[in-house]
């Protein structure tokens, strides 16, 4: 009962389906719910880019500026990419849907287990993330970074399994709020970079340790990429969105495509101009702010903001990661019970499942952002790849109206994403990514062995060939340990189903020849007519005998159907059990996997 309530308290009553409809976002909200991950990125996405470049020394770090604006322009690319997709699949178009409708079983599966991995890690790193904007502020915490990030992840998967629309009005205020306080520090700082009155950049001393070569320009470019991973949240949300859902849909990746891309470009022209760079105490954000504003107010509601958003841009990952993991368990490719909606109709399981994992990072990886970015955005690009090249040939089949100038369009963003998927594997294989790149063939396997198995399921139970089913010959056996309540109301269960020609007996296995005498005489008085049978049992064995003479009684045919009765009396307190042999649970753990055989347990309860 305290339990329950506990369970109330946390999560809420629950819903009745016919609401599952009332539970649809508008585009303010859905905006807050899906881009929360893409719109975080700008917090670091800058400064893994100077990460890279100041390998090569200070003056390597002009090159951020032209390595952004490459990368909003392939922001451009996917997002019109995506824009037609919404479109084009209106119940759900994400990459998973797409590629396998289009290309084949195994590339979908290939696109939904690199998106499940990125789901993982995007909860990872947008949580060590916030909680380094954190410690950036209060230095102090630093130490305590991995137990705040997991309390945290708890935190949001919580908030997740109370439902879809008390967790989109959680997160609607912290985004806006981060939009509102990440304008004002754009438009100050390019205001006083206009008027000259920015504070002079002092140039920082920084050791070259590798030669600015081509390669490291590509790392530099595939590290920013993080920037992009969140934009495909929308496409698989698409029926979260209130009607008309692919046009609210497709102007809400709009939105956050613009808003992404101004951030994005504009923290990183203001490091630049600051001559701001990486540092191992404090976040690339918090310096601008810290020279923008100094200490006072303005400088912790930049902080708090970041943080807020970093944390909550988790919620893009438990909004789509159950979802996903759904259409795949319709698909038999993972356990079913992810398809079972929660009683606040969300997918629990797979929001459980998402937290686990995440948590499980963090402590591996000690919640260092720098350390979990080398596998981040290799599986969101192999998604995007994959998903683009399904909707070239889903319009080479279609041609529909405007197909060719479509199909352009979806096939710029494949090559595109395609060139950048190569491009992050290699540059980040030895830094990390070759882990997620190992990682997503095994999880295709898994997904189609998983298949493999509820198929064989289907051709087992299946009714086709069928012959007419045989007579069963019916014997019921009451196992006796001893003669008391309990046993009285298991053989009283027992003949209810002996009806003709239901054989009903009682089975005792002696291992104690001075008890048999005592125990026969009980049952003559109290077994209700019922036959006793006594197995003899030399060296005090319990389950040999008794599996003896069931084979005995199945030998006689396929048609001999076995009911073992077990009469189990269960104390009121739980500690009680502790005190008592479980017999029962070692007869039923012996007969869980014979054929014919029927295991019916007849609890007793104590009533003291």
């Amino acid at each position: 009962m305290r339990l329950t309530l506990l369970k109330r308290w946390l999560v809420g009553p629950p819903m009745p389906l016919a609401q599952a409809r009332h539970e649809r976002l508008s585009k303010r909200v859905a905006l807050a719910v899906f881009s929360s991950d893409a719109l975080s990125s700008v917090a670091y996405a800058t400064e893994e880019i100077l990460l890279i470049l100041v390998l090569a020394g200070i003056a390597a770090a002009h090159l951020d500026i032209p390595i952004a604006l490459a990368i909003t322009g392939l922001l451009a690319i996917v997002t019109i990419s995506y824009q037609q997709t919404i479109h084009a699949y209106p119940s759900g178009g994400g990459s998973y849907i797409v590629a396998r409708a289009n290309l084949g079983t195994v590339p979908g599966l290939v696109a939904a287990a690199a998106l499940l991995v990125d789901y993982v890690l995007t909860v990872s790193v947008s949580v060590a993330a916030g909680v380094a904007a954190v410690t950036s502020a209060l230095p102090e915490l630093a130490t305590h970074k991995v137990a705040i990030g997991v309390v945290c992840v708890a935190g949001i998967a919580a908030t997740n399994i109370r439902g879809v629309r008390e967790s989109g009005r959680i997160f609607a205020v912290p985004t806006y709020f981060f939009i509102a306080s990440f304008s004002v520090m754009l438009a100050v700082g390019f205001f006083r970079l206009v008027t000259g009155t920015l504070p002079p950049a002092a140039p920082p001393s920084v050791p070259v340790v590798e030669p600015l070569t081509w390669f490291l320009v590509l790392r530099a470019f595939a590290s920013g990429c993080t920037a992009l991973t969140g934009i495909e949240a929308i496409s698989n949300g698409i029926p979260a969105f209130r009607p008309p859902e692919s046009r609210n849909a497709a102007i809400t990746l709009g939105w956050m495509a613009f808003i992404l891309a101004t951030m994005f470009v504009g923290i990183t022209v203001l490091s630049n101009q600051l001559g701001v760079v990486p540092r191992e105490t404090e976040t690339v954000v918090s310096q601008i702010a810290r020279r923008l504003f100094d200490s006072g107010v303005m400088y912790y509601v930049i902080q708090a903001a970041t943080t807020l958003i970093l944390v909550l841009a988790a919620n893009t990952s438990f909004a789509d990661f159950p979802r996903l993991s759904s259409l795949l368990a319709r698909d038999h490719f993972v356990p079913r019970q992810f398809a079972n909606l929660g009683e606040r109709l969300v997918f629990s399981n797979g929001i459980l499942v998402l937290a686990g994992f995440a948590a499980l990072l963090l402590v591996l990886f000690g919640g260092e952002t720098h350390a979990l970015i080398p596998l981040y955005a290799v599986g969101v690009f192999i998604s995007f790849t994959l998903s683009q090249s399904g909707m070239v040939r889903h319009w080479w089949v279609e041609r529909g109206a405007g197909w060719r100038h479509r199909l352009a369009i979806n096939g710029v963003g494949a090559v595109a994403t395609g060139v950048v998927t190569l491009v992050i594997a290699v540059t980040k294989f030895t830094h990390g990514a070759w882990i997620v790149v190992l990682v997503i063939p095994i999880l295709v396997a898994g997904f189609l062995a998983m298949a493999r198995h509820y198929e064989e399921v289907a051709d087992a139970l299946s009714l086709e060939g069928l012959e007419a089913p045989p007579q069963f010959q019916h014997t019921v056996l009451v196992l006796v340990g001893d003669v008391h309540r309990g046993v009285v109301r298991a053989v009283q269960y027992a003949r209810t189903l002996a009806a003709p020609p239901v054989v009903v007996r009682g089975v005792y296995v002696e291992t104690d020849p001075a008890r048999t005498a005592r125990l026969e005489e009980k049952w003559r008085q109290w077994g209700l007519g019922v036959p006793l049978v006594v197995l003899t049992s030399p060296y005090r064995s319990l389950l040999r005998p008794l599996l003896d003479y069931i084979e005995q009684i199945r030998a006689r045919g396929d048609d001999q159907m076995v009911t073992v009765v077990l009469p189990e009396f269960l104390p009121r307190k739980w500690w009680q059990h502790i005190l008592h042999n479980q017999t029962a649970l070692l007869v039923k753990g012996a007969l869980l996997f014979r054929r014919n055989i029927v295991v019916a347990d007849v609890p007793y309860l104590l009533k003291r």
